[in-house]
C-alpha cells in the first residue's frame, strides 16, 4: 500500500511543480536534454524530492523479492 501512496505522490509533485518547469526548459535547450535531466536530479529541491521516493519504491520491490 505504501508503494501506491509514494507514485501517487511522486505523480502530484510532477504535475504541481514540473509540468512547466522554466528551469527545465531553459538549461534543455542551452544545454541539452541530458543537463537538464541531471540538473533536476542533482539540484532542484523538487527533483532530490522525487528521486527519495523511487528510491523508496524501488527498495520496497526489492524487500519483496
Amino acid at each position: 500500500m505504501e508503494r501506491k501512496r509514494w507514485i501517487h505522490e511522486v505523480e502530484e509533485l510532477m504535475n504541481d511543480y514540473c509540468k512547466d518547469c522554466f528551469l527545465h526548459q531553459h538549461h534543455k535547450m542551452d544545454k541539452g536534454k541530458r543537463y537538464a535531466h541531471r540538473f533536476c536530479i542533482s539540484q532542484c529541491t523538487v527533483g532530490q524530492r522525487i528521486k527519495k521516493y523511487g528510491d523508496k519504491i524501488l527498495g520496497d520491490e526489492e524487500e519483496n523479492k
